[in-house]
């Protein structure tokens, strides 16, 4: 992200808690920042994108955080995956220090993002968005407001739950197959060309068998989000029978052996509950020390 807004010609802020990996964008151009609140104070719009509500919290509160930095006019994106409540409530303290709150969660992978294919949702005030949105856009192609302040991280925390539905619906099937007495990867090119391969399926799927260098987004961070959408589920009084099921299946997986890989995992540890072994190929390098 912070490349691409390099590339358009911003002039871009950073901090991470490890700096490693702020400083090496700094001879792209990169400002690197001592703490959020250096960001905050330096910039117009202000954009957090971290991995659950604890770590929201540790980067915007305190004298370094991120509030601490905001003032009047100033808008704050917070693009993280998080519970709508809790984005809400840091849209009150925003206010009290004169500036707005968007939240503007991203849907697609990596691989989307370097594409220029990412859909960028927004929710927040309408003007706040418009504001924010050229700048948005050099990150993603599609910026839509989908309403107010939360609702974003609502379509966000939906569309992540099917994400391992899919998921999980695809590995019944291919397994279903297979001990049928298809071969394994004769399955998954069949149902990749079928029509229940989503865009999603056609890229991730195949990590199955042949997984990724690093994990693009890994079953802990699958659960966590699956976990919202329970926590929302149960607020807004939607029952969410398969992303129930996903979420066991995905609890079973990671006592397997398989917590460190992407979520396409899944799929091997749905095949260890029908009895068929991994082949040790597939499982990544960065994994294979948790595999003994």
């Amino acid at each position: 992200m912070a490349e691409r807004l390099l590339d358009a010609k911003h002039e871009v802020h950073g901090w991470n808690r490890t700096r490693a990996k702020a400083e090496r964008l700094a001879s792209r151009g990169l400002i690197v920042e001592d703490s959020p609140r250096a960001v905050a104070q330096a910039c117009e719009l202000t954009i957090a994108m971290v991995s659950d509500n604890a770590a929201l919290h540790a980067v915007c509160e305190g004298e370094d955080g991120i509030l601490a930095g905001l003032g009047a006019g100033k808008i704050f994106a917070e693009m993280s995956t998080t519970a709508p409540a809790l984005v809400r409530e840091l849209a009150e303290k925003v206010r009290a220090r004169g500036g707005a709150l968007i939240d503007a969660p991203v849907s697609g992978s990596i691989l989307t993002l370097r594409q220029g294919k990412l859909l960028i949702m927004v929710g927040g005030d309408e003007e706040a968005c418009k504001r924010a949105e050229p700048i948005l856009l050099a990150i993603g192609p599609t910026v839509k407001r989908v309403g107010d302040v939360g609702q974003a991280k609502a379509m966000k925390i939906g569309v992540n739950l099917s994400l391992a539905v899919q998921m999980l619906a695809f590995s019944e099937g291919v397994l279903l197959a297979e001990r049928s007495g298809v071969d394994r990867r004769v399955a998954f090119e069949a149902f990749l060309h079928s029509v229940i391969a989503s865009p999603m399926l056609q890229y991730r799927a195949p990590f199955a068998l042949d997984p990724p260098q690093y994990a693009w987004f890994d079953t802990a961070m699958m659960q966590k989000d699956l976990s919202l959408a329970l926590e929302l589920g149960n607020e807004v009084r939607v029952p969410l029978p398969a992303t129930s099921a996903a979420q066991q299946v995905l609890t079973a997986t990671r006592a397997a052996g398989f917590a460190k890989e992407d979520f396409a995992v899944i799929f091997h540890g749905l095949a260890a509950m029908a009895g068929l072994e991994r082949d040790p190929a597939t499982i990544p390098p960065y994994a294979r020390e948790e595999h003994g």
